[in-house]
């Protein structure tokens, strides 16, 4: 059993010399090399921005939608959306361990999330079983490679599965605020009110105590409502963040004039970028979850109006990620009772 590089290079089929993520098609044979593991997936959590570029595309239609995800993994050897170029993660169990996989703790049958972009994944689809618009994630029979330096996350014991499975997807976001987010703080999560959204805005309100302020931007109506019903957030703004003076005006207002401290874009569609730059004040930090983002817009853009702000790319991963978003799980029953609404 041959030993390969511990990022996956040796799968890349094309362009040789890129990394998985990169590449635009890998090597999904199921044979594994001594440092991989060989997953048997339940289910794919597709990728927010990714899903509804795919929904869009396909009119909705769940036969379209199926083979439009065949397509892209028989193509590509893994579930890359061309467009946004987002992928998501899954859960399975795993079937073989390397001998020379460095986690020895891992055991054959033990149920994971694994926690790094599908995008970046080997995957093999025999069979798509279910397709459920209302929550991206799609059921199926296949299998998936992951390396020695992929990370993944044993699905917790007091947790179902498919909510695990929603939330990990997300888990770099909250952690992010976590980090992020200090005592004091004005805050605004545009795209408050999806699963991302949310949890990031339980997060910042955690860490802002009494003195701060967590203002929500939210779009759709039936997620305000779901926001109000939750009274997560101190104020929620009802506007399209793909208008920036719109957002810029209504978040002045209630700030009384003041910029935001740190501002979280979580929205899943594009053109979002200069409503989380202009609500931002001068040595502020602007957090791009989305993977909707054009980075090339938000950093000429924030030079256009001449604010100098961080902005940071949305990495979904941080050390404590899992178990920070698990956590909240477990201590919000509000939020466990909404997304068990949503995903079970």
């Amino acid at each position: 059993m041959k030993k390969g590089c511990p990022f996956g290079s040796h799968r890349v089929i094309e362009p040789k010399g890129l990394l998985p993520q990169a590449a635009n098609k890998i090597d999904n044979s199921i044979e594994i090399y001594s440092n991989e593991i060989l997953i048997d997936v339940l289910t794919l959590n597709i990728d927010s921005a990714s899903f509804t570029q795919i929904k869009e595309s396909c009119g909705n239609d769940v036969d379209k939608i199926k083979n439009h995800i065949l397509e892209i993994v028989e193509e590509r050897g893994k579930l890359q959306n061309p467009v946004t170029g987002s992928g998501g993660m899954l859960i399975g169990r795993v079937e073989k361990i390397g001998s020379e996989f460095p986690d020895k703790n891992l055991k054959i049958k033990d149920k994971i999330a694994t926690l790094v972009s599908l995008s970046a994944t080997p995957l093999k689809i025999d069979k798509i079983k279910k397709i459920n618009l209302e929550n991206d994630q799609v059921d199926i029979e296949g299998k998936a490679i992951l390396f020695e330096s992929s990370i993944y996350s044993l699905l917790p014991a007091d947790i179902p599965e498919r909510l695990a499975l929603a939330v990990l997807d997300v888990a770099g976001a909250p952690a992010q605020v976590s980090k992020l987010v200090k005592k004091g703080d004005i805050v605004c999560i545009i795209g408050g009110g999806g699963k991302s959204g949310i949890l990031c805005t339980y997060q910042a309100m955690k860490n802002i105590k009494k003195d701060g302020k967590v203002i929500v931007v939210e779009y759709s109506k039936e997620n305000v409502q779901r926001l109000k019903d939750m009274k997560l957030a101190d104020e929620i703004i009802i506007a399209d963040a793909t208008k920036p003076l719109e957002v810029y005006k209504k978040v002045l207002e209630k700030t009384e004039g003041k910029f935001c401290d740190v501002t979280i874009n979580n929205v899943n569609v594009p053109n979002t970028e200069m409503s989380s730059i202009l609500i931002t004040k001068d040595g502020g930090t602007v957090y791009f979850f989305s993977m909707a983002t054009s980075f090339t817009k938000a950093a000429l853009g924030a030079e256009g109006v001449g604010k100098d702000i961080t902005m940071i790319i949305g990495n979904g991963y941080t050390k404590g990620h899992a178990e920070l978003t698990l956590q909240i799980v477990k201590e919000s029953k509000i939020i466990r009772e909404t997304f068990e609404k949503l995903y079970l």
